[in-house]
């Protein structure tokens, strides 16, 4: 479901280029493929044109590396240099002596950076000109020795260059997506010069993020911002004045470099998003008591929260309740001895639980989704197997109807599973 996603990214980045869109293709239904892999499936199809198929095939593949689209395969069988213990620095006194207690790497995350191509040659075809080469994958090691240094070590590693595998950048793809929601969530809220704005600065830091998950972008001058935003048609219309207004509006501190809080975008779009789901699923009141219980953050108790989203009194008990029963909210009971013994019932949205509880539900409507297609399809493969130019009218008309069905389920699990990237992946 989600390789259309990813083909429509690199559809976007790379111009419409149907051999990469191929070349990604294969790569994203077969995991990996060698060079020679890539260059069978591409003659198998018969779409190079006039150009000899190898050609066409590591052009395709220099673009994909180039946009960090496509990486080499890690090391089949990894192996863990000795850990040399650190001695610990001589102590200072003072506050600033106090000991910083870092966590240690477990063993999967050291074989995994142990596994992980030297970034020298994680984008790099290792065949390709040495003047590109140096100017592509290069640019950001200082020094002829770390390079020389890099490059030996990948040459001992044994990986001759018909054995390369390369595979499809998940993490890139998944960036990308990442990036896209945090702007559609901006536009929802602000116009077009903050979107435009925000869509710049994530394209000129993309490059430096080096995890997904990122929660705070490396900061930006505003000459550089401006500089990035003049690249569109849309930005050319700004000042610098209302560059600056949009960072603000986006959240950024007026100082000489500016940083944009993604955690925080992220976070917002998950509220949201869990607010609608109350919305439809329970009415305007529940909303707007769950909104208000959202952004205070701590316990309320029900007088008040009737009160701050003019809810019924004599309702707002029971919707709290459903909600809670639910697993929306937490309750807490608390027992009040002054004037007269009575007990108070507290209610406050507790983030963490409620999100994995969302996150669980939406994973059950994905797999009823997919379970109601398969039996749809199941249902109706005969109609499947009707030339189109059949004329019986009844098939015609329930062909049409299950078209209809289809479209629905399909475009439903695709929304939902935007909604699951939102929680999970982002």
């Amino acid at each position: 479901m989600r390789f259309s996603k990813f083909l429509a990214i690199a559809s976007q980045k790379l111009g419409q280029d149907k051999n990469c869109q191929e070349l990604l293709e294969g790569l994203l239904q077969n995991g990996r493929l060698s060079m020679e892999q890539m260059v069978e499936r591409a003659e198998s199809s018969g779409r190079a044109g006039n150009r000899p198929i190898p050609d066409v095939v590591h052009d395709s593949l220099f673009k994909l590396l180039n946009a960090h689209f496509v990486e080499r395969c890690p090391a089949p069988e990894p192996t863990l240099s000795p850990k040399v213990e650190e001695q610990p620095p001589p102590r200072k006194r003072g506050a600033k002596a106090a000991k910083i207690f870092e966590v240690p790497e477990t063993l999967e995350q050291r074989l995994i950076e142990a596994a992980r191509p030297v970034e020298v040659l994680r984008f790099s075809m290792g065949d390709t000109n040495p003047e590109a080469e140096k100017s592509e994958h290069y640019s950001q090691i200082s020094g002829q020795k770390r390079k020389h240094d890099e490059l030996e070590i990948a040459q001992d590693s044994g990986h001759a260059d018909g054995a390369i595998l390369w595979r499809a950048n998940y993490d890139e793809f998944i960036r990308c997506l990442r990036h896209k929601a945090c702007v559609e969530h901006v536009r929802s809220q602000f116009d077009d010069g903050v979107v435009n704005v925000l869509s710049a600065f994530l394209e000129a830091t993309r490059s430096s993020e080096k995890i997904v998950k990122t929660e705070i972008t490396v900061p930006l001058s505003l000459d550089n911002i401006y500089e990035e935003v003049m690249k569109n048609e849309v930005g050319r219309s700004m000042t610098l004045d209302r560059v600056e207004a949009s960072l603000a509006a986006l959240g950024c501190p007026g100082m000489d470099d500016y940083k944009i809080n993604l955690r925080r975008i992220v976070e917002q779009a998950q509220t949201d998003e869990v607010e609608s789901i109350v919305l439809k699923r329970y009415g305007r009141d529940a909303y707007r008591m769950f909104r208000f219980l959202s952004k205070t953050g701590g316990l309320v108790e029900t007088e008040k929260i009737s009160d701050s989203s003019f809810v019924d009194k004599n309702e707002a008990p029971k919707i709290l309740y459903r909600l809670w029963k639910d697993e929306y909210l937490y309750m807490e009971k608390v027992a009040i001895t002054v004037p007269r013994h009575s007990l108070c019932l507290l209610w406050r949205v507790d983030r963490y639980n409620l999100w994995e509880h969302v996150l669980d539900e939406m994973y059950h409507a994905s797999l009823n989704l997919q379970l109601r297609l398969a039996h749809e399809i199941e249902e109706n493969k005969e109609l499947l197997s009707l030339p189109k130019d059949n004329n019986n009218k009844p098939l015609v008309k329930k062909m049409h109807h299950f078209e209809k069905v289809r479209n629905l389920l399909r475009s439903s699990l695709v929304k939902l599973d935007d909604a699951l990237m939102l929680f999970h992946d982002f």
